[in-house]
């Protein structure tokens, strides 16, 4: 937990990019840098107590993602099954919670049923939140939570006149989830990606060369204690 004096990010979401990229550069397949750039995930979730980070959010399969070939797509659904069943025991012991955000509706059932068993594993877990964009879409989440709000409406649980900024955010996947502070992508893309649209209308941005599989645990502490100088006003003017 981070303390008052605290100035570094509560909150990173990252975009882990460049895991084909750096595998076609070893001559090796994609998924082979998929593979890599999993791994590189314990790590960086095991910076984040030392350097005052309490929510990480990954981005690891987005709505678009199922237009990629199909030995792909089906090479990552096999690898997050294994990521799960392999890395539980290690994020349970080091007290990460691990929550998963993104529509399951077309994920395999085994594949849900290896998420529902992992967040139900660490939900009591307070050393860091973990949480797993899983076919995700900032447009698609917000289409979602949208008609949620308008069955409430239709049911009579909330009435038009009392909504307002605040109310949408609470059938967001990420209601449990403060909003985040900092935002990386890798791999020297500068777009988001349709990843946290509504979330990050505040949140700093950070786009750099680094490949996923390439992102240590250095840069990153690095990242987080550059935003600790930025100048945040959140729209207004500091006087």
């Amino acid at each position: 937990m981070a303390d008052a004096s605290h100035t570094g990010p509560r909150h990173v979401a990252i975009i882990m990019d460049g895991n084909g990229r750096w595998a076609t550069q070893r001559g090796r397949p994609r998924l082979f840098g998929h593979h890599a750039g999993a791994r590189r995930v314990r790590e960086i979730v095991q910076t984040c107590p030392d350097i005052g980070v309490e929510y990480l959010t990954i981005f690891a399969f987005s709505t678009e993602n199922w237009k990629r070939t199909q030995v792909e797509v089906a090479g990552l659904m096999s690898l997050f099954r294994r990521y799960i069943s392999k890395e539980a025991r290690s994020l349970n012991e080091f007290g990460a919670r691990v929550r998963f955000i993104g529509d399951r509706v077309r994920l395999d059932t085994k594949l849900i049923a290896l998420m529902d068993e992992l967040e139900g594993l660490t939900a009591d877990n307070t050393t860091v939140n973990l949480t797993i964009a899983l076919n995700y879409g900032g447009r698609d989440e917000v289409a979602r939570a949208t008609k949620r709000l308008a069955r409430d409406v239709a049911e009579g649980k909330l009435h038009p006149d009392e909504m307002n900024e605040e109310t949408l955010p609470r059938y967001l996947d990420t209601y449990v989830l403060p909003d985040p502070d900092l935002v990386i992508r890798t791999s020297g893309e500068a777009r988001i990606s349709n990843f946290l649209l509504w979330q990050s209308a505040y949140a700093e941005y950070e786009f750099i060369d680094t490949l996923w599989p390439d992102f240590s645990r250095e840069e990153f502490t690095s990242l987080c204690a550059a935003y600790g100088g930025r100048d945040r006003r959140f729209g207004g003017v500091k006087t």
